[in-house]
C-alpha cells in the first residue's frame, strides 16, 4: 500500500520534538547566513546571488540526468536579473524555460500557487511538447492512456517498480486539495512547509514528466516565503544531486510508509542544513575572485584573458590547455599561445608539475594553496 491509499491520506504527522529540535538547530546557522550575505556589498551580493541560481538550474536538471550548458544557463539568468557579466551566451529554450520558472518561484513566491501557474511551469520545461523523443502532455495533467504513472528503474525486462502515483481520474480533486493547502496560512514553521509540500507534490505526480524539478521550485518557493526574500544564497538542488541516492531512497521509503512522515522531514532538513554548508564554500569562492580582480586591477589583459581567468576563478572543469583555450576563445592556436604566455610573465598562470605532451596551467593562487 502507498501512502496515497492510506484512508487519512493527506494527513500527515511526525514526531515534534525531534523535528523541533532539528529545525531551532537550522535556523541559527540559517540566521547567521543571510544575515552574513546581507552585509556584503550590491555587487558581491549580486555575484553570489548569480552563482547560487545558476547552480540550482544546473543541479535541479542533473538529478533527472539532464546536463545543461553552464554558461547559457548563467547567462539567461543575468539577462533577466539585469546583472551584468560581460557578453552573454545565447541559451536554448529548454535551458530559458528551466530558468523562467526558477526565477517564478523565487522572485515572485509572494504570488498564490495555482493550476495555470503550475502549467505555465510545465510548458516552459517542455517547449517542445516532447520529454526527449516521446510526446507528451504539456500545460495539463496528465492521463493513464499509457498505463498507470509509475516510477521504475532497470533495464526493460527486470524493472523494479519504486512507486505508482494515484490515479489519473484523482488528479483534480488532489491538486485542488493541495493548493487549497499551500496557498493557506499554516500554523508550523515555513520550512516545515516547504519539506510537506515537496513531499505532497511529487507523490501526486500530476505531471507526464518534470515532477521532481517542479515540486524542488515549490520547494524553493516556500523557503523563499519563509525567509520573505527573493535572494537564494544557497541552493537545496545542488545539496540534494549530492545526496541524490539518499534523495531517492527517503522518497520510496516515505511513499510506502504509513502517514508518520518523520523520516522525511529529518532528511529534508538535514539537507537543507548541508546546504546551507556548501552555500560558504560559494561565498568563499566569491570572495576569492574579487580578492583577485583587486590584485590584478592594473594588469594589462585583453577580453579573452579575462574570459578564461573568470572560468578558472568559477572552477574550470578539467585541465587548461592551449588547445582547451584557444577553442573556448574562439582565436588560432598561436594566439591562445601569446595569450598564456602572457599571463605566464605576468605571473598569473603557472605551469603545472608534470607536463608530457599536452602542458596544463593553473593559477598561482591555486598552486600556492597546493603547496
Amino acid at each position: 500500500m502507498y501512502i496515497h491509499e492510506q484512508g487519512e491520506w493527506p494527513t500527515f504527522h511526525w514526531n515534534e520534538g525531534l523535528i523541533t529540535k532539528q529545525l531551532a538547530s537550522l535556523r541559527l546557522r540559517q540566521g547567521k547566513l543571510i544575515g552574513y550575505m546581507g552585509a556584503l556589498g550590491i555587487t558581491l551580493r549580486s555575484e553570489a546571488l548569480l552563482r547560487t541560481l545558476t547552480e540550482d538550474v544546473l543541479k535541479t536538471s542533473e538529478i533527472e540526468g539532464e546536463k545543461l550548458d553552464p554558461d547559457q544557463v548563467r547567462s539567461s539568468l543575468a539577462r533577466r536579473l539585469g546583472i551584468e557579466i560581460g557578453a552573454l551566451t545565447p541559451a536554448d529554450r529548454e535551458v530559458d524555460g528551466v530558468v523562467e520558472m526558477m526565477l517564478d518561484a523565487t522572485q515572485n513566491y509572494t504570488k498564490p500557487l495555482d493550476e495555470e501557474r503550475l502549467f505555465g511551469w510545465h510548458a516552459a520545461l517542455f517547449p517542445t511538447g516532447r520529454s526527449g523523443m516521446r510526446k507528451i502532455i504539456v500545460g495539463n495533467w496528465r492521463n493513464d492512456s499509457e498505463g498507470a504513472m509509475q516510477v521504475v528503474s532497470a533495464a526493460a525486462g527486470r524493472e523494479r517498480v519504486h512507486f505508482e502515483a494515484p490515479a489519473a481520474a484523482r488528479l483534480p480533486h488532489e491538486m485542488k486539495a493541495f493548493l487549497n493547502w499551500y496557498n493557506a496560512d499554516t500554523e508550523f514553521d515555513g520550512v516545515i512547509k516547504a519539506a510537506l509540500a515537496h513531499f505532497w507534490f511529487v507523490t501526486i505526480h500530476p505531471f507526464a514528466d518534470g515532477n521532481g524539478r517542479i515540486a524542488r521550485a515549490i520547494a524553493d518557493m516556500s523557503l523563499a516565503r519563509s525567509e520573505e526574500s527573493a535572494n537564494r544564497f544557497y541552493s537545496m538542488s545542488a545539496q540534494i544531486r549530492a545526496e541524490r541516492s539518499a534523495y531517492y531512497d527517503i522518497l520510496e521509503h516515505t511513499q510506502k510508509g504509513d502517514l508518520d512522515i518523520t523520516d522525511w522531514l529529518t532528511w529534508f532538513l538535514s539537507c537543507l542544513d548541508n546546504a546551507f554548508v556548501g552555500a560558504e564554500t560559494i561565498l568563499t569562492s566569491v570572495l576569492r575572485r574579487a580578492e583577485f580582480w583587486k590584485k590584478h586591477a592594473d594588469a594589462d589583459l585583453n577580453a579573452r584573458q579575462k574570459l578564461m581567468l573568470n572560468k578558472l576563478l568559477n572552477g574550470f572543469e578539467g585541465k587548461l590547455t592551449s588547445s582547451k583555450w584557444a577553442k573556448i576563445t574562439k582565436a588560432s592556436q598561436p594566439t591562445a599561445g601569446r595569450d598564456i604566455d602572457h599571463l605566464l610573465t605576468l605571473g598569473i598562470l603557472c605551469k603545472d608539475a608534470g607536463g608530457g605532451r599536452s602542458t596544463s596551467y593553473s593559477l598561482v593562487e591555486e598552486q600556492d594553496a597546493w603547496q
